[in-house]
């Protein structure tokens, strides 16, 4: 396997390198990976500039052939990169697995939507005069991509700009660097212009940041925290880049009087800990109502108690380590501040032992929560959920919509009127009826309100908002073609 940068068509060394270790067994050395320096990445948007014209120029057929042939490869080698997906990110074979699964119908899907890149023909309001509609490429897109889906959420960013004609620069998280490889093994194999698709890996604060500042970036496509996010929109200002970010979120989930509890503990367990709790979908607070509130804390904390924590690779794991050292004592330190803030610890919180020395946690829940304390404030991306108590729907509606953030929320219940008054007016992005905050599919829009979003949507063809252009163009009827 490389472990180095792909740019301008060739696989290259980097300035330097970073250690890849096994957040389930930290003895496992993944690798070395390499670290791009500010020439390199210069070099990268060079080419980008130049191969992405000639890309423009290769016609829908071509587009459409080269997406559908990385998305068929992604399918069908799932299983052998999902383990390194697992193997260097921790969350268990079976999500691995499904992830990379997932990102190839992301390309396939998007096969198809180079086919489907229509114009429009619309009369003008001057006799003799045609008018002509068009959606063109933006022109070169960077790409910088988060640690947690190091497969999927690239995918969704990566397809859409090919399928639209723009080139890609690339700066995959430092943290999974072996998935981006294996990903852009699959691109580079295909009969595509030299320096249309680049992989740059290096530092935030020096590749990232010279990467949004540049001045042939016509877009950036980031997912991430809120800070950085706020900084790579303040720095594609001064060049007026466009801008497309999924950041934060503290999604909410509601549980009625009238709700199916399994089923409710079911959602509410899977959402919150599922991935380790490290996705922007995880539900982090849970709004009960009084009259349900004991019985379904206490089924909550036996599902929670009941989930195998183990590495990744192992048969039977249900959730995998953290990903990082860093990430576990700041998962740990939330427990702290939890309990200091007057929340009850009812199960979980601690770090745990397991055969192989890895970053393993149980997951906790809270109880006895306020909406104003920290941990029902801040995301924490953990495997940490919280309680809180709420006396009717319309009390538990408006805890739930009391967030900067508007990413997902979901309701549990078996009133129609409810579901739909909850749908109506909660402000979020997605919101979820009888299902868990996780979970959205490919083919329609992602993305949330407030602090969680900023830009167009992702995903289906709300896509093409972001990574195209429109162009109207006039012409008097009888002209020469």
């Amino acid at each position: 396997m490389q472990t180095g940068l792909y740019i301008d068509g060739r696989w290259e060394t980097g300035e330097s390198e970073i250690e890849n270790r096994n957040p389930s067994d930290v003895s496992d050395l993944i690798g070395h990976y390499a670290q791009a320096s500010a020439e390199q990445l210069d070099a990268a948007l060079d080419a980008a500039r130049r191969a992405q014209k000639a890309w423009w120029a290769a016609g829908i057929q071509k587009r459409h052939d080269v997406l559908m042939a990385i998305g068929t490869e992604l399918m069908a080698r799932a299983e052998e990169i999902g383990r390194i997906v697992a193997r260097e990110e921790g969350k268990p074979l079976a999500e691995g697995r499904g992830e990379v699964y997932r990102a190839g119908q992301f390309f396939t899907y998007y096969a198809g939507e180079c086919l489907r890149n229509q114009g429009d023909l619309a009369e003008s309001v001057r006799p003799g005069v045609e008018i002509d509609v068009r959606r063109e490429p933006v022109g070169v897109v960077a790409i910088i991509s988060p640690w947690n889906f190091p497969v999927a959420t690239p995918a969704w960013k990566i397809a859409p700009a090919l399928a639209f004609g723009n080139a890609v620069v690339w700066k995959p998280a430092n943290l999974t660097p072996a998935s981006a490889v294996a990903l852009t093994e699959i691109i580079a194999r295909q009969d595509i212009p030299a320096g249309l698709f680049n992989l740059v890996a290096g530092p935030g604060r020096a590749v990232g940041q010279r990467l949004v500042e540049s001045r042939d970036v016509a877009a950036i496509s980031f997912t991430g925290s809120v800070p950085v996010g706020r900084g790579i929109a303040a720095s594609a200002i001064a060049n007026m880049t466009k801008v497309q970010m999924e950041m934060g979120s503290k999604n909410p989930m509601v549980i009625m009087e009238d709700a199916d509890l399994d089923l409710a503990v079911a959602c509410a367990s899977g959402a919150a800990f599922g991935a380790t709790g490290q996705k922007c979908t995880a539900a982090s607070r849970l709004i009960v109502h009084e009259a349900v509130h004991d019985a379904f804390v206490e089924k909550l904390v036996a599902a929670a108690e009941a989930f195998k924590v183990g590495h990744a690779l192992e048969e039977g794991t249900q959730l995998g380590p953290v990903v990082s050292a860093s990430q576990l004592a700041q998962n740990l330190d939330y427990v702290r501040i939890g309990k200091e803030e007057g929340a009850e610890l009812l199960c979980g919180g601690g770090r745990l032992d397991r055969p192989t020395e890895g970053y393993y946690m149980a997951p906790a829940v809270f109880a006895s929560t306020l909406n104003d304390m920290r941990i029902n404030r801040e995301e924490m991306f953990a495997p940490i959920t919280c309680v809180m108590k709420a006396g009717s729907y319309d009390e538990a509606l408006a805890i739930a919509d009391d967030t900067d953030f508007g990413l997902t929320a979901g309701i549990m219940t078996r009133s129609l009127a409810r579901a739909s008054h909850f749908r109506a007016n909660m402000r979020a992005g997605c919101v979820m009826v009888n299902l868990p905050t996780a979970g959205t599919d490919y083919h329609v829009p992602f993305g949330g309100r407030g602090a969680s979003s900023y830009g167009p949507r992702e995903q289906g063809s709300y896509a093409a908002e972001f990574y195209t252009t429109v162009k109207t163009a006039y012409v008097a009827a009888g002209a020469p073609a």
